[in-house]
């Protein structure tokens, strides 16, 4: 044999190896099996095959699974959005966990999931929204609307005295009158225009417009609550029944974001807090969820207008810039689309608005009207109360008052920008008038827009919480600036006021030009007579709102509805043609509740969002955290 041959070799053992050989290749033997058997383990995606040796443990629920349902790695834990925590499932209702597989969000809250195939893209688009599965009826969340009604501190209509008994005095003349406009205006549009965005009185006919996205019947939306509240209970029904039969989300177009969060989101959210009615609440969740791709910006403000079709948020240019007023209108409906749907994602979006405007250098405490959502910067320094800035310090305000007191966030972002409109905007007259001026890098524009007239009522609702000295101030300066916006409309031939007015050349509150003169059925001068009236109830904001209405019957009322004019200054205007969605959601609550008392819709537990539609305040003393106490 060969290993004979090999000198010095002499076999030891049957294997013809000596023993201390064996004892060197059993030892290499036993570290190549240890080797091979602890790659299993420390190679990547093992997890199989340690099962095969490992006892099986339970798997606890925590980042992981918020992870995969958030679409991102589970690095840290997420700060808890400001939505008022979900009331607990009511008895009786079905065990959530007897359902099949229900996907859920930290906390336990179950995901709210699109309506369609159109919706499914939508969602898919980095929203951290799940297709909806084939056979889906509803939003699988539990709202307890009975412990929410419980809560409220005035029944919601009020303590009505039974009319048959109380006097024909001529406040409730005044209100029956209200409510035979809104019946008209609304019987008008169901007839010429059902279904249409908005109603042409003159021409008889509907009117769609492209601020929707395909969207339809904006006027039947936001008539939803004003026909609840003036117990129009027949054309409320019909409203209803529309929304269930004929108000579909599958649509294509492009869309403000604004307007389709404060009228279509605002009145659903509206109608559902009102009646409880889940169509309302499910319909309202399926568009938020619509509008989300508008956030997908490297700051996370969003565009103005969003996609339907594509789920992108367009004009993705270096240039282009968001609106103050328009990104600064969602806190309200955002915080409330996450209420009812246990979707943390809108509050998450808010709540980033906030971050990046208080992280933000402002001029002068002033917040600028345009904002890049992707450099995050100022686009220019043009500052106003009036439109492209207004509703967003009325969404602080009104944030601080909707979180039951705790958003201190709001409040003090809010004080601060009152002050800094004090310091700058703030003018008074020759003639005695207070206004809010507009202001450009530092030059003011003596002028104030109709929009502008809100803020009498605004401040007048925030003076109640300002520092103790500051309090008769602010009620004071409510009260001057709802006196000017008053003037604006004294001074006219119709007793109506302009679309913007200026103090300049020795005139006072008077438009300069034509394309100023004209009037399209405005809300903020009543809003701030109720406001005003209900702060103080000085008669003469009832007789002032008395005078609109009588104007608006003179003036803007025609054979088939109510319609804007040309020029307040003319005896004899032409009419617009186009009786606007927001006079009916507006115009005639503010005026109806004018002349109400003052627990119909009492401020203590409502709120209004910028398009009078209310929404309640939060009551619960288990969610003030949520809502955001900082």
């Amino acid at each position: 044999m060969l290993m004979r041959k090999v000198p010095g070799f002499v076999p030891a053992s049957p294997w013809g190896l000596r023993l201390p050989q064996k004892f060197l290749f059993l030892l290499f033997l036993s570290g190549l099996v240890t080797l091979c058997f602890g790659a299993l383990f420390l190679l990547p995606h093992s997890s199989r095959l340690k099962r095969l040796f490992l006892a099986p443990r339970t798997q606890q629920p925590g980042l992981e699974v918020v992870a995969e349902i958030a679409g991102h790695a589970p690095a840290r834990e997420q700060e808890p959005p400001p939505n008022p925590a979900p009331a607990a499932p009511a008895p009786g209702e079905d065990d959530p966990s007897s359902r099949a597989s229900p996907r859920r969000r930290k906390g336990g809250l179950r995901r709210t999931r699109p309506t369609g195939p159109r919706e499914e893209a939508t969602a898919a688009r980095g929203n951290s929204i799940p297709a909806s599965r084939p056979g889906d009826e509803g939003v699988s969340f539990h709202f307890d609307f009975n412990a929410f009604r419980s809560r409220l501190r005035h029944p919601v209509l009020g303590m009505r005295a039974d009319e048959s008994q109380e006097p024909q005095s001529r406040v409730r003349a005044q209100r029956e009158k209200v409510k035979e406009m809104m019946q008209f205006a609304w019987q008008s549009y169901k007839r010429y225009a059902m279904g249409k965005n908005e109603l042409r009185p003159l021409t008889k006919d509907g009117y769609e417009g492209n601020m929707f996205g395909g969207l339809s019947g904006a006027t039947v939306i936001d008539s939803l609550d004003t026909l609840y509240l003036m117990e129009l209970k027949e054309e409320f029904q019909e409203a209803k029944a529309w929304v269930e039969e004929s108000f579909h989300l599958n649509v294509s177009g492009e869309a403000s974001l604004f307007e389709v969060n404060i009228r279509y989101i605002g009145g659903l959210l509206s109608a559902f807090y009102l009646t409880g009615e889940e169509v309302f609440r499910i319909k309202a969740i399926r568009l938020g969820e619509k509008l989300l791709p508008a956030f997908n910006t490297p700051t996370g403000i969003p565009k103005g207008v969003v996609s339907f079709k594509s789920g992108s948020w367009g004009w993705a240019t270096a240039g282009s810039s968001s609106i103050l007023a328009e990104f600064g209108s969602l806190h309200l409906e955002f915080l409330h689309l996450t209420e009812l749907s246990g979707n943390q994602v809108f509050a998450e979006k808010v709540r980033n608005i906030r971050k990046v405007l208080r992280k933000i250098e402002k001029p002068f405490g002033l917040y600028p009207n345009f904002l890049s959502p992707v450099s995050g910067n100022w686009v220019q320094h043009h500052v106003s109360v009036g439109g492209l800035g207004d509703s967003f310090y009325e969404y602080l305000i009104k944030s601080w008052l909707m979180s039951g007191k705790t958003d201190m966030e709001a409040k003090n972002m809010y004080y601060e920008a009152l002050e800094a409109i004090e310091t700058y905007l703030l003018n008074v007259s020759p003639g005695g008038l207070t206004y809010i001026a507009e202001w450009r890098g530092g030059i003011l524009d003596h002028k104030m827009g109709h929009l502008a007239c809100f803020s009498g009522g605004m401040i007048a609702l925030g003076a109640e919480d300002a520092k103790e000295e500051k309090r008769a101030h602010y009620r004071e300066l409510a009260a001057q600036i709802t006196k000017t916006c008053h003037e604006s409309y004294a001074r006219s031939d119709t007793k109506l006021g302009p679309e913007a007015f200026w103090f300049n050349s020795g005139r006072e509150a008077v438009a300069t030009q034509l394309s100023e003169s004209y009037y399209i059925l405005r809300p903020e001068v009543v809003e701030s007579y109720m406001y005003l009236w209900r702060q103080t109830h000085n008669p003469i904001y009832r007789e002032w709102g008395w005078e609109v209405v009588l104007a608006l019957e003179k003036y803007c009322r025609t054979e088939a509805g109510f319609s804007g004019i040309q020029d307040v200054y003319s005896s004899t205007p032409s009419h617009d043609n186009k009786q606007q969605s927001f006079f009916l959601a507006e115009t005639l609550k503010y005026l109806y509740l004018l002349f109400s008392e003052d627990d119909l819709l009492s401020l203590e537990d409502w709120v209004f969002n910028t398009e009078a539609h209310p929404l309640p305040v939060n009551h619960s003393d288990s969610s003030g955290r949520a809502w955001g106490r900082h």
